[in-house]
């Protein structure tokens, strides 16, 4: 029998759950260390791979649905608020990093998953590589998009700069899905963890990761350096990187490139050729970047 404190609380859930479905996929609670977490998830078949989708800073997981609802046809898709963001409840103490990590794996835990490709955006791909450390058997791929943190976003007010350009680059309803995400995470949870992102050294963990990972780049991201500087950076270590550019996105590239993003995630998952979609609404060159001598061969187009 659960303790008090681990009880679901069930006035959180009624006051925080959606009015309407926001989601093609199912919308549902469960309990991490006590704590209320709202996931969505896909109802394919339990043997499919699976996916789990984390979200950046401040954010939730729903501007990351775009792109999750493309792939859950294919992959057991997991969507979750990590605790302290979104719907889900607050954790005693702001979390950092390495705390999102576990709360993922703990997550993970409570949906009895033994291992999953993780897909991340901005801050979510610092937790990826946070989680590949401490779980490197749980695991099986890593998708980091736009990943933020390092010395590109320091000192603080550079980064806030640089978020502050992006937004402007963003599609216009982007405001509408992140405003109450910021909202209900708060002034002093924002600059905590803020500061604490952009202190992660990213760069060199993704590049120290042992496993297939896809880095993914907007050529108008204003938060991460130029394709050609990851390439210099990327050709002086032996690794496991496939990165690729994408000609016309910026930061948020989950929710405003979702059928691109998608597009090179099923080739990356399958060891495909990365191609240009051409079936997407707002088609735009993708090309590679880099390709690490111990990331999987080519498979064949």
């Amino acid at each position: 029998m659960s303790r008090i404190d681990d009880a679901p609380n069930y006035r959180h859930r009624r006051r925080m759950h959606p009015r309407r479905p926001q989601t093609t996929l199912a919308e549902r609670w469960t309990l991490v260390d006590g704590i209320d977490v709202f996931y969505r998830e896909s109802v394919n078949p339990p043997d499919a791979r699976v996916m789990m989708h984390v979200h950046g800073f401040g954010l939730s997981g729903r501007y990351l649905l775009p792109t999750a609802e493309k792939l859950a046809d294919e992959f057991h898709t997991l969507v979750p608020d990590l605790p302290g963001f979104g719907r889900s409840g607050k954790a005693p103490n702001a979390l950092d990093v390495p705390d999102l990590a576990h709360a993922a794996a703990r997550f993970l835990d409570d949906r009895g998953v033994e291992k999953a490709t993780l897909v991340g955006n901005s801050m979510g791909c610092p937790v990826i590589c946070e989680f590949a450390h401490h779980y490197p058997d749980r695991i099986e791929r890593a998708v980091l998009v736009s990943p933020a943190g390092g010395i590109h976003n320091q000192p603080l007010a550079r980064a806030i700069g640089q978020l502050s350009k992006d937004g402007g680059r963003e599609p216009v309803k982007m405001v509408g899905v992140a405003t109450p995400d910021y909202l209900r995470f708060g002034v002093p949870s924002t600059f905590k963890m803020f500061k604490a992102l952009t202190q992660y050294p990213t760069l060199q963990r993704l590049l120290e990761l042992r496993l297939p990972t896809l880095v993914v780049l907007g050529e108008r991201d204003p938060l991460l350096p130029g394709a050609a500087r990851v390439q210099e950076v990327a050709s002086q270590t032996d690794n496991h990187v496939l990165a690729v550019s994408m000609e016309t996105a910026a930061h948020a590239i989950n929710f405003s490139h979702p059928d691109e993003l998608a597009h090179v995630i099923r080739l990356f998952m399958d060891d495909k050729p990365i191609v240009d979609h051409s079936e997407g609404m707002k088609h735009t060159r993708i090309y590679e970047v880099h390709r690490g001598v111990n990331h999987p061969p080519v498979q064949g187009d």
